[in-house]
């Protein structure tokens, strides 16, 4: 078993090494470079740090660089020897050659040159294009009209980009081929420019053209401040700009390498060092072109690597054949060598390398350049994803414009009551058209920092989003990011996304997320609303107590010996019966007592005993307990208002769908909700963004507005500060519920990198440390509120009893009067009834002479105005063996 595992594993080795040793060690390159080029001694250089298996061998010739035959001949001789791929450069002229032959032969060739629009496949570009990134910074200024040289033999695909563009947008462009041009007629151009007040040009070069067209301008004199140069250059730094810094010259560029980047500033030194036989001539640093090349050698290095890894053979046997033959005989390993070129995906001097299919490079980012009076200064990016996106703003820098030297630009927002436009606000100008707190807090701002500034109402109405899919920064922040103003002094939330592009301050205002929904109606008293100090249940329970009470003491004044007491007769009257007992507390006369006392009035009754005389102890004191309970509650019940509110919470928001509820469109709340993990949030946030028709609204003004026409249907989120500012207005129908659903701040925003954020945040520290911060808010929320003081507002006041909070006592009184009408009248009738039985006449004979006297107030015997009547004969059924006392229930026990 043993032995035949050995024989396996020998023969799987050997299949190993079989395979790997038909990949050549060695890799024939070729090389086509003009003699004495940057470029070639990069090459040289690259060459020396990639000496892994398999070895690139290189084969260069010296070419004349716009000379057709010899590029002819140097490619033909190159393919020829046997080469794998070619690395060099072209031009204008040769361009179209190189790729005829790389698309009939299946020969690749990597080239730092620049970009060209080709379908060929074998062409590998290193150079990334420019022409996006070259629109994007146009848009970011803003320029509508300007003037774009060029040089036509470094291709015009830039220049076409650039044209379509404004044809799509309006842009008025002039285009200047500066290839040839001299002296004299660049000083024309410039008096023709000067004439049309024009001084915003792009200028498309490589390098040592741009340096030429560079120094004319600084001899004509025209890099003063008035104009604004962008260099479509990949190489800002390597371009000598000393002395265009003199004149103050605004100028753009961009910057491919990155050297800052410690991997990248270890290759320049090793650059330096490399082939520097005269240590006393100073040699000339890493140029973008040359780190291309240099990339070029490492794409094609890794390239063959990963072919030998994956044990491709791509070995070629004899000679190659001519590259002139009719029909092309193309290489057949050449398609695998494209394909490996097209795959990889390494990081380089020039940052990250990736093509396309069609061999562009792909996935790159572009920096973007501003020269300060310091030297350059990196002011932006761009790339594929996020487009252009400002890091940093050249006109924030007190190099550039000192501080008291300049009017800023201060944007803001309209919005109550932060910013408002004063009533005659057509008649004045400048600051003076607007009023509010922010109005009044840039004005300290400015006096401590020192500086003058200009407000200037957002465009777009918006405080500051990123659209997901063009990712451009809308409403205040773009104009901070974009460098259209140079603070923001407004109520804009202080955010993570917010804080990444933008500087802010400390908070000048602290608030959160509140609810906004119509004031309800006040809720009407009931009838029955003295009822409301106690629960429904209380009452019952006692009714309840009441009934068992009075049965309870009932059955202990049956059973206590010392409840049963002889009868009373008045004086002078006999008794009948000496030894007949009675007892006061029957059912009913219990019933009268538990009613007294609960009522606190007593009644002509009262237990003999011990035990009935502690049941009517507990009842005291239980009746002593509730009666205070219900007094006390019952004065804050009836003279406090009470306004029923549908909502009190985020959660009843969240748990309902009667009432519609969204937020500002763009903003930092919709943000909140949008990003927030906690399910109540999130349940409001699914529902917000499914909800048909939307519920978010532009402007909060839309969203107060449709708070009050909705009937109470729809319910607003926004900043607590706004809240209670609208539930201070008129017509004071709206109001805030429940609490804040997060803590934030407002913070006064500058561009990142800007010079006034220290003395902005150190100036907003000293208005809250000297109260300037609360005694403006308390001016503009509550002094000049219009539905009365900070505390008129609130949910609950007290006020003067009125007719509807008692009317159900009134009610109770005159049915107990009419109820007892009633009952004097069926005792009266039955009465009478039994009257003219008894005396053997008519009903209606009985009823005239007891009301006569009754009425006569004159009767015999009486006493406190009582008539006394005689005795009606009473038959009295008595038990032969049952006392009087033990007789229960079958004694007389009248009321």
């Amino acid at each position: 078993m043993q032995r035949s595992f050995t024989i396996l594993y020998t023969s799987l080795l050997g299949m190993c090494l079989g395979s790997s040793s038909s990949f050549p060690s060695n890799i024939n390159i070729g090389g086509l470079f003009p003699s004495g080029s940057h470029e070639y001694e990069v090459f040289r250089f690259a060459l020396s740090h990639h000496q892994d298996i398999p070895k690139l061998v290189p084969q260069v010739d010296m070419v004349m660089m716009g000379n057709s035959f010899s590029m002819t001949y140097a490619f033909c001789s190159q393919f020829s020897k046997g080469v794998y791929a070619i690395i060099g450069l072209y031009d204008r002229k040769t361009v179209n050659m190189l790729m005829s032959f790389c698309g009939a032969l299946h020969v690749c060739f990597v080239t730092p040159s620049f970009p060209i629009e080709t379908a060929n496949q074998f062409v590998i570009q290193l150079r990334p294009e420019l022409q996006d990134a070259l629109v994007g910074v146009i848009e970011h200024y803003g320029w509508s009209k300007f003037v774009y040289m060029y040089s036509s033999n470094s291709g015009l695909s830039v220049l076409q980009k650039v044209l379509d563009t404004a044809a799509e947008r309006n842009w008025l462009v002039t285009s200047v081929n500066v290839e040839t041009i001299s002296s004299n007629a660049f000083a024309k151009v410039f008096q023709d420019l000067d004439k049309r007040k024009e001084g915003q040009i792009i200028i498309d070069c490589e390098t040592e053209r741009l340096n030429n067209i560079l120094q004319m301008i600084v001899d004509q004199g025209k890099n003063a401040k008035s104009y604004h140069y962008i260099l479509a250059n990949l190489g800002f730094l390597d371009i000598d700009l000393t002395d265009l810094r003199k004149g103050g010259a605004n100028i753009t560029g961009f910057q491919l390498v990155n050297n800052s980047e410690p991997s990248v500033s270890r290759i320049v030194q090793q650059w330096m060092e490399f082939d520097n036989k005269d240590s006393k001539m100073p040699k000339p640093g890493l140029k973008y072109t040359g780190a291309l090349t240099y990339d070029g050698v490492k794409v094609m290095s890794t390239a063959f690597q990963n072919l030998r890894r994956q044990r491709i053979d791509i070995s070629r046997r004899g000679n190659a054949g001519e590259c002139l033959a009719n029909p092309p005989a193309p290489w057949g390993q050449g398609i695998d060598i494209q394909r490996a070129l097209q795959q990889v995906r390494i990081d380089g001097l020039t940052g990250h390398i990736q093509f396309n299919e069609k061999g562009r490079r792909t996935n790159y980012t572009v920096s973007v350049m501003e020269l300060a009076p310091s030297g350059p200064k990196k002011v932006g990016y761009w790339n594929e994803d996020e487009k252009y996106v400002t890091t940093a703003s050249l006109r924030g820098s007190n190099e550039t414009y000192p501080l008291l030297n300049r009017t800023y630009i201060v944007t803001t927002i309209l919005e109550s009551p932060y910013v408002m436009l004063k009533k005659n606000h057509e008649q004045l100008v400048g600051n003076d058209k607007y009023e509010g707190y922010i109005v009044e807090l840039a004005a300290e701002i400015a006096k401590h920092v020192g500086y003058q500034y200009k407000l200037k109402i957002v465009s777009d109405g918006k405080y500051g989003a990123r659209d997901p899919e063009t990712k451009m920064w809308n409403g205040m922040v773009g104009e901070l990011v974009y460098g259209k103003a140079d603070v923001a002094v407004a109520p804009l939330t202080i955010t993570l996304v917010r804080e990444e592009v933008i500087d802010f301050s400390k908070p000048f205002m602290s608030l959160g997320i509140s609810i906004m929904i119509k004031k309800p109606t006040k809720s009407k008293p009931g009838v029955f609303s003295f009822l409301d100090p106690l629960a429904y249940e209380i009452w019952m329970c006692i009714v309840f107590a009441y009934i068992g009470v009075s049965v309870v003491l009932f059955l202990v004044s049956r059973f206590s010996p010392y409840e049963w007491h002889a009868e009373d007769y008045e004086e002078g009257a006999e008794p009948q019966t000496p030894t007949q007992q009675t007892n006061e507390f029957g059912i009913f006369n219990s019933l009268w007592f538990s009613l007294g006392a609960f009522m606190q009035q007593g009644c002509d009754i009262s237990p003999r005993s011990l035990s009935g005389r502690i049941v009517g102890g507990v009842w005291w004191f239980f009746t002593l307990i509730i009666i205070s309970s219900y007094t006390a509650n019952l004065a804050a019940f009836l003279t406090v208002e009470r306004m029923v509110s549908p909502i009190e919470s985020a959660e009843d928001l969240a748990k309902q769908t009667e009432i519609a509820y969204g937020t500002l469109d763009a903003g930092s709340t919709k943000e909140f909700f949008r990003r927030s993990k906690i399910a109540v949030f999130e349940k409001m946030w699914s529902y917000m963004k499914a909800a048909d028709p939307s519920v978010f609204v532009k402007t909060t003004d839309e969203g107060v507005m449709r708070v009050r026409k909705s009937k109470g249907k729809y319910a607003y989120l926004l900043e607590s500060t706004m809240n209670e500012y609208i539930e201070q207005r008129k017509p004071c129908d709206t109001m805030k519920v429940g609490g804040n659903l997060d803590s934030k701040g407002y913070g006064i925003a500058t561009p990142k990198g800007s010079h006034l954020r220290i003395p902005v945040n150190l100036a907003v520290l000293k208005l809250n440390e000297q109260a300037v911060l609360d005694k403006l808010k308390n001016k503009w929320w509550y002094d000049k509120g219009e539905c009365g003081s900070k505390d008129s507002g609130r949910k609950d006041k007290t006020s003067a009893l009125s007719l509807s909070n008692v009317a159900g006592v009134f009610y109770i009184l005159i049915g107990g009067l009419g109820l007892a009408m009633l009952v004097a009248l069926v005792e009266f009738c039955y009465k009478s009834r039994t009257e003219s039985r008894r005396m053997k006449q008519s009903i209606n004979d009985a009823m005239r002479c007891s009301t006569l006297t009754r009425m006569s107030g004159n009767g015999s015997g009486g006493e406190n105005g009582r008539i006394l009547t005689h005795d009606f004969p009473k038959t009295v059924q008595t038990l032969p063996c049952m006392s009087h006392t033990a007789s229960m229930g079958l004694g007389a026990s009248g009321m």
